[in-house]
């Protein structure tokens, strides 16, 4: 198995509150088997200071491989992950959300299918194994469940969270996706091109979940979820 890198991919709008604290955590982590790590972060013109934060913490590191990608507008979370797969250079990749929702701790856990069984993806999901999940909104809960299981219809796979944040994918697979969707409709897009990969291995391990409210900054809300509706009939139904 050639894993040496892993592509560490976080977009971030105005998360001037969280942005030090997460990429705190990432530099804190040690990898499995000596692999290294690549931080990029994706700054999709925030308007806090964001951007500021980060460039200052990367000028105060030594020995840190980060690098500060700058959108001149604001295009969405998914847009900023097709800037950071574009630039991703690991064997892997995975996408990190840049509040504090998710523990760069657990990036062990999801590497292990890729080494011992060689997988080719491996998804995180809030709603499997024993970790830590904060309770907060039930309808969220199971708008999240319901448009889980709507995209397994359309991608044939068995996931339990196809939303989660914590996508490992092999990147030279990640690059070939073509990719469109510029903001939430990301997610469904991206597995369902995942399960047109011939042969392609995809595993699914628990992770925990650190939720926050939408008074802490939470971005989604029901207009996205219909966004993901749409996106997957988009793609679900097209041939080819």
């Amino acid at each position: 198995m050639n894993f040496k890198k892993l592509s560490i991919i976080i977009p971030a709008y105005n998360e001037s509150g969280t942005i030090l604290k997460i990429l705190e955590k990432v530099m804190e982590v040690e990898l499995t088997n000596g692999i290294e790590k690549e931080i990029i972060v994706i700054d999709d013109r925030s308007k806090d200071d964001t951007l500021a934060k980060v460039k200052d913490f990367q000028s105060k590191q030594t020995g840190c491989n980060l690098q500060i990608i700058e959108h001149e507008r604001n295009q969405g979370k998914g847009a900023a992950i097709h800037s950071g797969i574009r630039e991703a250079n690991g064997d892997y990749l995975i996408i990190q959300d840049a509040d504090l929702e998710y523990d760069p701790q657990e990036y062990n856990q999801l590497i292990v299918p890729v080494l011992q069984i060689n997988a080719d993806v491996v998804y995180g999901s809030r709603f499997a194994g024993g970790n830590p999940h904060r309770i907060l909104f039930f309808w969220h809960s199971l708008g999240n469940r319901m448009l889980t299981f709507f995209c397994n219809l359309f991608s044939n796979l068995n996931l339990t969270d196809m939303e989660c944040c914590y996508k490992l994918i092999r990147t030279e697979i990640a690059k070939k996706l073509n990719l469109k969707e510029k903001r939430f409709g990301c997610d469904p897009e991206i597995t369902i091109k995942l399960s047109r990969v011939p042969d392609i291995v995809i595993y699914e391990v628990g992770v925990s979940y650190y939720g926050r409210t939408y008074a802490q900054g939470k971005k989604i809300n029901w207009r996205d979820g219909l966004r993901v509706v749409y996106t997957i009939l988009k793609y679900g139904l097209r041939v080819g």
